[in-house]
């Protein structure tokens, strides 16, 4: 083998390491969390419904239904997990849902809570909070 085709093939297996350890393993819990709250900011009935465990879903439509006369905004929603089973996970968020009537605005920090996440159906879904 010459001396070029050894420089590329290195090159080429530390390029494939260097890609492989930047590559992050998603975190599905958070991203569930992170989704539910994004449909619920659009109004998404739909959506919130879907993205519930069956325990949650009636509480989270009802939610959703107290806010449909103002406006929401979802601002900077970060979300991470811990103690995933694999079935459960805790999910913790930094953001707020600011909710305007007119010149009235209040806002919910999302950072306060810590949001259930279950993965019983094969999908990770909103499950309550804690």
């Amino acid at each position: 083998m010459s001396k070029t085709w050894r420089i590329i093939l290195i090159t080429t297996i530390l390029a494939a390491l260097l890609l492989s350890a930047c590559t992050q393993k998603a975190d599905l819990p958070a991203a569930a969390i992170e989704t539910y709250w994004k449909a619920l900011a659009s109004k998404n009935n739909a959506a919130v419904s879907s993205l519930s465990c069956a325990e949650y879903e009636a509480i989270a439509v009802s939610t959703m239904d107290s806010f449909l006369s103002v406006d929401l905004e979802l601002s900077d929603l970060v979300c991470s997990s811990t103690n995933n089973t694999g079935d459960k996970a805790d999910v913790t968020c930094t953001g707020s849902l600011t909710a305007s009537y007119g010149a009235e605005k209040f806002d919910f920090d999302l950072s306060n809570k810590i949001f259930i996440a279950t993965n019983s159906t094969g999908d990770w879904l909103m499950c309550g909070e804690k």
